[in-house]
């Protein structure tokens, strides 16, 4: 197993962050536009969600900019400190393909209860991350 292999998952998780991205401004120019809403009166977040009604995107891009930076954190330890393994590389895969569903919940039919318990789930496979990292950084220093 190569060090570098844990970029794959963070790279394919920062692509889906763009993706969100770009929806989202499709969305909202396209709902701005078709109320002929004044982009000035959208300048705080607070009259963003009164005036739209279709903001799951931009929920779920602020989603994406919460716990993954723990994430992308983890993974850059993981690689300084050569400590990349396959359990850790796994653990990678599965947090970011259930953000993937997340997402794919999230800006489609945003169901809570699914969204909620895909969010449980991958934060659970991101704190195993974090605790086997510590565990073995532990262990290596005894």
């Amino acid at each position: 197993m190569t060090n570098d292999q844990i970029l794959f998952p963070v790279f394919t998780l920062t692509t889906l962050t763009a993706v969100i991205w770009v929806l989202m401004y499709i969305r909202r120019i396209a709902e701005v536009r078709r109320l002929g809403i004044d982009p000035q009166t959208l300048a705080t977040s607070g009259t963003t969600s009164a005036r739209l009604k279709n903001v799951t995107a931009a929920d779920n891009f602020s989603n994406l900019l919460e716990t993954p930076v723990l994430f992308y954190v983890i993974c850059g330890l993981l690689i300084a400190t050569h400590r990349v393994t396959e359990t850790q590389l796994v653990l990678a895969w599965i947090f970011v393909l259930l953000r993937v569903l997340h997402s794919v919940i999230h800006v489609t039919y945003n169901r809570v209860v699914h969204r909620w318990l895909v969010y449980v789930i991958s934060t659970i496979c991101l704190f195993l991350m974090w605790g086997v990292f510590v565990v073995s950084t532990l262990f290596a220093t005894l």
